[in-house]
């Protein structure tokens, strides 16, 4: 490592590992004088191209005077930073602090540094330069640099791209043959733009080189019959995989070349040719030895299945973290360990490497799962449903996760937003390990296609397998957060499931208005009240009497589809008998057909018993490639195999879609995504639900995710005011910081600090005896109000410590003496004087940065309705004018904000700009770490601020404003 002459310590900090455009990874850490012989071998493997460029002259051979340059830093004013691969260098850079005249410089007042790059030629392309430009400009904004300054020969396309597609703010001049480019390097929206774009290429790029690669290996296939390995490797087999597979076990007797009809191998350095995923399924002990011999062959990616890590305790979790370490030092990504294993039903891949005996047909729907028992459970729910391995509606990808040591939601994620084959995305979440990057990539993601989420462990810690950063917001929090981002949160893995369903094919309904129509009076009467019960509109059911024959159920839906007065239709069904009864293939034909004739809103079935109709609406012709078809290979059930189930009355089921051409590749962007009100191509599945409540919950939800895409259309905006002193409150913040690393503010600096954002809070005197009082009152003028302020009294006026339009001085003695009777002495009650407000609704704003989450702005009523029923509303900072006014409208108690039960309305403009003032602070200044008002007074004219605190701290890191990296092992 470094000398002792050098002036910093090695800064561990710096290193981090990163994944590179073509989605493979690299490590990037600083230069210490241990590198010399990397640095010599790097060099050597450069072309006399690429060393013309960096040093403008032909430069075969680094002296050792270069090499002791290049590897001795001080980490301040001299920085060097190399991305590497194993244990070798493929691309370094630098920096040198420079004065004026360009000259060296030492020193803060010395704010410049010239940077330069070189990137070997083999890894040109990947984005080596681009991760290391990030990685090197926050090294110097830590150290007080502010500018980059770098000269480039104009024939070095490829490094002035890296430069001017950076995103910073830039200056470029011509001179004496060099192109000179000076950027600062503060983040601004284009560079935090650029970076968030690479950041999804690249880590879609390695999802998708894990989904649908063109050789895999299953490591660990037993050589009898049975055991994990083995299973997968016939798994893969029947699924009719399209690309190469392999066998690979150790203990395979000389000659041996197949096992199961698989070319078979003792190691995968014996295959003859690339291996792009290894399925590991030996012990754990054995996995390093695994590991390295799939470094050593190129192996891009890995899907462990075996299990004995983090979950199992302590040494299971060191374990776990080498894994992730060895494999991330070939450039390796891991699913799992402790994974179920993947599935990618395209018809280009077909793989089924997974622990899933079945491989489930096409569909339009992506399932993640970080549990391998939920995710069994949920493969076999929507097997079950009808839609799940038949048709649109079954599944595009399936990722178990596992232990989510490396590849996690968030990548998936990534991957998903550009998959043209995935129209809904599906999540069992047991921890999210970067909830401010999940927010924000499930915003992006909810709005080009649904994001159905149900979290488990709500209650309680996450599994032990999963090392996340805990988060102090309770769950109710974090679920109103999600449900911010668009995404449509539900309770259980049935919900998720019904939703799933409808949300695949059927279209996005334009409002809460619904039309139900149905042969029994009674269902249609339950399916209205559940309607009310989620907060739709149902228009008064329509019954056609248990009589109905299939021509009328096509009638009835046909009207009800076409009139305007309803966005969305559910139609309910119960057995009939008797002669002329209703057939079920009748009655789901003439349901199809009627929605085919209108598919602009959502038709939802709901039955009762009705195993036939809920078979036949699920047995529409559908888009899966069908046994025996000539799209693909779709091999039968294998001898001694049970037949698909059939879904029954309690799973209920979804009709198949037809015809739907797979889109091509080119129309894998997001931005062409079909709008929110069309329909998709074809006929419509439709959805069938054995209970009126989940059928319409599923509605409900749709209805709001629809909302939630027509109003992300138009965000809002953050307002300017003209009256905010931001470089006055960053001043004050300093000052009062320099005294100690966390405090809350005395009442007089909270007043002050609030002021400099216009919020202006009543001034409270202290009133230790009578004749304070008295002399506080006559200071702020009558009437006022007396108020005890120790803590077991603070905002509790129902506990008698408050007393209210003391006219006179009489009137705040005898209060005084009542308050001191009934509560204690005033050291005890530590009372104030305040002058009276205007009355009005009692509320409380309150922001804090959760160090997980990022910064919230939460709103509720004062009292009662906060406290005790937990009826708070939140929102991240920064609070656009649009999230301001929902935020108010969010509570259930809004109505008391709005003039309930003949009462004045408040002013809810005044309030939405109190929050918007409020969110500005906190997000202008992370020092700021938390606030809380309360009372606010809401009058009819104008909001009265009674009482604030606000706490300070150094501000926390905040990784979404950092170069990229993945989490730190």
């Amino acid at each position: 490592m470094q000398t002792s002459s050098d002036r910093h310590e090695y800064p561990a900090h710096w290193e981090a590992d990163v994944v590179l455009r073509d989605g493979g990874t690299a490590r990037i850490r600083p230069i210490t004088a241990d590198d010399a012989e990397r640095l010599v071998s790097f060099y050597e493997q450069v072309s006399d191209e690429s060393k013309y460029y960096r040093f403008f002259a032909p430069y075969p051979r680094l002296s050792a005077k270069d090499v002791h340059r290049f590897t001795h830093h001080d980490f301040v004013d001299r920085v060097g930073l190399a991305a590497t691969v194993g244990d070798d260098f493929i691309g370094t850079v630098r920096y040198d602090r420079i004065g004026a005249g360009g000259r060296p410089a030492t020193g803060a007042e010395a704010d410049e540094a010239e940077v330069a790059f070189l990137v070997q030629d083999a890894h040109q392309g990947r984005g080596v330069a681009s991760a290391l430009l990030e990685h090197i400009a926050a090294v110097a904004r830590e150290r007080g640099i502010r500018r980059f300054a770098a000269e480039v020969l104009p024939a070095n396309t490829k490094m002035i791209k890296v430069f001017t597609d950076a995103g910073y703010t830039q200056k470029r001049s011509f001179e004496d043959g060099v192109v000179r480019l000076e950027f600062g390097l503060e983040p601004t929206d284009r560079s935090l733009a650029v970076q968030y774009a690479r950041e999804q290429r690249a880590e879609a790029r390695s999802v998708q080189r894990l989904l649908a690669p063109g050789a895999v290996a299953v490591i660990g296939t037993g050589r009898t019959p049975g055991g994990v390995g083995r299973s997968i490797l016939g798994n893969i087999r029947d699924g009719g995989f399209t690309g190469r597979l392999y066998a690979v076990n150790g203990a395979l007797p000389e000659g041996q070349k197949e096992l199961d009809g698989v070319p078979a191998f003792r190691s995968v350095r014996d295959i003859d040719g690339p291996v792009d995923v290894a399925v590991v399924a030996v012990p754990a002990e054995r996995v390093p030895e695994v590991v390295a011999e799939c470094g050593a062959h190129d192996v891009q990616g890995l899907v462990v299945v075996s299990a004995g890590y983090a979950e199992s305790g302590p040494e299971g979790r060191e374990r776990q973290r080498a894994l992730v370490r060895q494999a991330r030092s070939y450039g390796m990504r891991i699913i799992g360990p402790n994974s179920f294993g993947v599935i990618n039903t395209s018809p280009e891949v077909r793989l089924n490497a997974s622990l899933a005996p079945d491989m489930p047909r096409a569909g339009r729907i992506g399932l993640f799962a970080q549990s391998g028992a939920i995710g069994v459970a949920l493969l076999s729910r929507l097997h079950r449903r009808g839609g799940g391995v038949t048709g649109v509606t079954g599944l595009s990808t399936f990722v178990s996760s596992g232990n989510r040591a490396d590849v996690s939601g968030n990548d998936v994620l990534q991957y998903w937003y550009e998959d043209a084959d995935t129209d809904v995305a599906l999540m069992y979440l047991e921890s999210i390990g970067n909830p401010r990057k999940f927010t924000r990539l499930a915003r992006r993601t909810a709005a080009a296609k649904p994001l159905v989420v149900v979290q488990g462990a709500r209650h309680g810690a996450g599994p032990r397998g999963h090392a996340v950063r805990a988060t102090q917001l309770p769950h109710a929090t974090v679920s109103a957060l999600l449900r911010q981002a668009g995404v449509i949160r539900v309770d259980t893995i049935t919900d998720l499931v019904d939703a799933g369903l409808l949300l695949a094919r059927q279209p996005l309904p334009a409002g809460p208005r619904v039309a139900i129509l149905g042969n029994s009076e009674s269902l249609g009467l339950l399916t209205y009240d559940a309607c009310l019960a989620e907060g739709l509109r149902p228009h008064p059911p329509q019954d056609l009497t248990t009589a109905a024959s299939a021509a009328d159920f096509h009638a009835a839906l046909s009207r009800a589809l076409a009139d305007d007065s309803s966005d969305a239709v559910v139609v309910t069904a119960i057995p009939s008998v008797g002669e002329g009864s209703v057939g079920d293939a009748a009655l789901a034909e003439a349901l199809r057909s009627a929605a085919a004739e209108r598919p602009t809103k959502p038709v939802l079935v709901v039955h009762v018993e009705l195993g036939g109709l809920a078979e036949a609406l699920s047995a529409a012709t559908s888009t899966a490639p069908q046994p025996g078809a000539a799209s693909g290979p779709d091999p039968a059930p294998r001898t001694g195999e049970r037949a698909e189930p059939r879904a029954t009355a309690d799973e209920g089921a979804t009709a198949d879609d037809k015809g739907a051409p797979a889109p091509s590749p080119e129309d894998a962007r997001p931005e062409d995504a079909r709008p929110d009100d069309a329909p998709p191509e074809g006929p419509h599945p439709l959805p069938a639900y054995p209970a009126a409540e989940r059928a319409v919950r599923a509605l409900a939800q749709a209805v709001a995710y629809g909302q939630w895409r027509r109003d992300a259309a138009d965000p809002g905006k953050v307002p300017e005011y003209e009256d905010i002193d931001e470089r006055g409150a960053a001043t004050l913040i300093d000052g009062l910081l320099a005294r100690g690393q966390g405090l809350s503010l005395t009442t007089d600096a909270t007043c002050e600090l609030l002021a400099a954002y216009g919020v202006h809070v009543h001034r409270a005197l202290p009133a230790p005896t009578p004749d304070a009082a008295a002399e506080a009152a006559r200071a702020l003028g009558h009437p006022v109000a007396l108020k005890a302020t120790a803590p077991h009294l603070r905002h509790r006026a129902d506990l008698g410590g408050v007393r209210l339009d003391l006219a006179d001085e009489e009137q705040l003695r005898r209060a005084y003496a009542e308050l001191t009777e009934l509560f204690g002495s005033p050291e005890e009650l530590r009372p104030v004087v305040q002058r009276m407000a205007p009355r009005g609704v009692d509320t409380v704003v309150r922001a804090v940065i959760d160090p997980a989450a990022g910064a919230v702005l939460s709103f509720g009523l004062a009292g009662a309705a906060s406290q005790l029923l937990g009826d708070m509303a939140h929102r991240l900072i920064p609070v656009t004018d649009r999230d301001a006014t929902s935020l108010v409208r969010s509570i259930r108690t809004a109505p008391l904000l709005f003039g309930w039960r003949g009462s004045a309305p408040v002013d809810t403009p005044a309030l939405e700009e109190l929050m918007l003032r409020v969110s500005r602070l906190v997000h202008d200044h992370p020092e700021v770490v938390a606030v809380t008002l309360e009372p606010v007074v809401v009058a009819p004219h104008g909001v009265s601020v009674l009482g604030a605190s606000v706490r300070l701290a150094p501000p926390p890191a905040r990784d979404d404003l950092g170069p990229r990296t993945l989490p730190a092992y």
